[in-house]
């Protein structure tokens, strides 16, 4: 039987077209960009063309791409290159307390040599307030990062409201996108952003490429050191087959992206409605409305994700439960508990993230087979046990856990 893959949040499948236009820079199209011969030349050449593509995606100008190796790369130059430039204006970074742990850890880690970091909450919905955001500036904030889209509820974030708030502030912004770029429509100029973050293989590309936009004028210090390369940015060789790869995905996500999400929200609005009929005690997590086109994301009380996430698989179906790169940890999401969620109902998250590929008959085999894993999880359960002998009980349970987090 066919599997069915509901995580393109972790990794996508690299379109055909995409591999098509990668695999001549592994062999006769070998050269290095750097290199002033022929070889040379028609890498330079290809590698002018990928970037100019995904600055395309952007509404950017092609020098504004930095390509680097992952979304957590970018994140590292931006935060780390921005602070050592503008540190001498002042100390203070602002971040939202549900940013992907390459942000949060970044954030920390500066707040250990010398910076001071406010984490800026959200609501039940996972939405960052713009005044909030504007609350938290000071005379010394240098930075604030806020996501564009939340990649474990889908929530999209007031990017340009909160752009708009640091520009009249004169504080740096900075997007992580990888959720969201090459998903919707991505306009740098109207966000009101200074770097935003992108990754290849969110949109069809592949692992390994990934990029960071640098509004032309500010001043970004390398973090790794050697070489030239990329506008001396990042030194290194690039990795042209993957770069190759992250501009053919780029021009295809541009090109495409309007019918590609018409069908994917149909699945989604089926599954979001579908599915707490199917199963009880479920809670969609994230913005009803205000979420991406291919994002589902519940949890489903008296059951573990990881528990859910494993007789999933023996049924022949990938789905995630948190964040991608946290989903081995046997702990609560913090954005789940930034949102308000109890302790315990944080720990049976689901996470649904859709492709072109998926299709109805992909979402009949999940509605037809979790009501069956839920209950025979809820078997196991202590919490069902307390909650079927005393309810009430139960419900003080997760109010307690609220105000323990809080």
């Amino acid at each position: 039987m066919k599997r069915v893959y509901f995580d393109h949040a972790a990794a996508t499948p690299v379109d055909s077209r995409v591999r098509e236009a990668m695999l001549p820079f592994f062999s006769e199209r070998f050269g290095n960009p750097q290199s002033i011969y022929s070889e040379g030349a028609q890498a330079k050449e290809a590698l002018d063309l990928s970037r100019g593509q995904v600055a395309q995606l952007l509404n950017a100008e092609p020098e504004e791409i930095t390509f680097t190796a992952s979304g957590s790369e970018s994140n590292n130059l931006a935060l780390k290159g921005i602070a050592s430039a503008r540190r001498d204006k002042g100390r203070h970074i602002v971040v939202s307390a549900i940013e992907h742990v390459s942000v949060l850890n970044t954030a920390r880690t500066l707040g250990r040599n010398g910076f001071a970091v406010t984490e800026v909450g959200v609501d039940r919905l996972g939405l960052v307030d713009p005044a909030a955001v504007k609350a938290a500036i000071r005379k010394d904030t240098i930075l604030v990062s806020v996501m564009a889209a939340s990649i474990e509820v889908g929530t999209m974030q007031p990017a340009a409201e909160i752009g708009r708030v640091c520009r009249e502030a004169g504080v740096v912004f900075h997007s992580d996108a990888a959720a969201a770029a090459g998903a919707v429509p991505i306009d740098v100029r109207a966000m009101n952003v200074d770097c935003l973050t992108l990754v290849a293989q969110a949109f069809g590309g592949p692992k390994g490429a990934a990029a960071l936009f640098v509004r032309k004028g500010l001043r970004l210090p390398s973090q790794i050191e050697g070489g030239n390369q990329e506008n001396n940015r990042r030194a290194g060789s690039e990795d042209l087959p993957a770069i190759v790869g992250m501009g053919k995905a780029a021009e295809l996500a541009r090109a495409e992206m309007a019918a590609r999400n018409a069908a994917l929200a149909v699945l989604r609005d089926r599954l979001i409605r579908e599915l707490p009929v199917r199963v009880p005690h479920v809670h969609l997590t994230g913005h009803p409305e205000q979420r991406l086109p291919g994002h589902v994301s519940f949890c489903i009380e008296f059951v573990e994700g990881e528990g859910m996430l494993l007789f999933l698989d023996d049924a022949g179906i990938s789905v995630a439960s948190g964040s991608a790169c946290t989903s081995k940890a046997l702990k609560a999401s913090h954005v789940l508990l930034a949102m308000g969620l109890p302790h315990s109902l944080a720990q049976g998250s689901l996470m649904l993230t859709l492709g072109p590929e998926n299709t109805d008959e992909d979402v009949n085999r999940l509605l037809a087979a979790l009501p069956g894993i839920v209950e025979r999880l809820r078997a196991m359960s202590p919490l069902y046990a307390q909650f079927k002998k005393d309810p009430a009980a139960y419900q003080a349970r997760l109010i307690q856990e609220k105000e323990c987090h809080v």
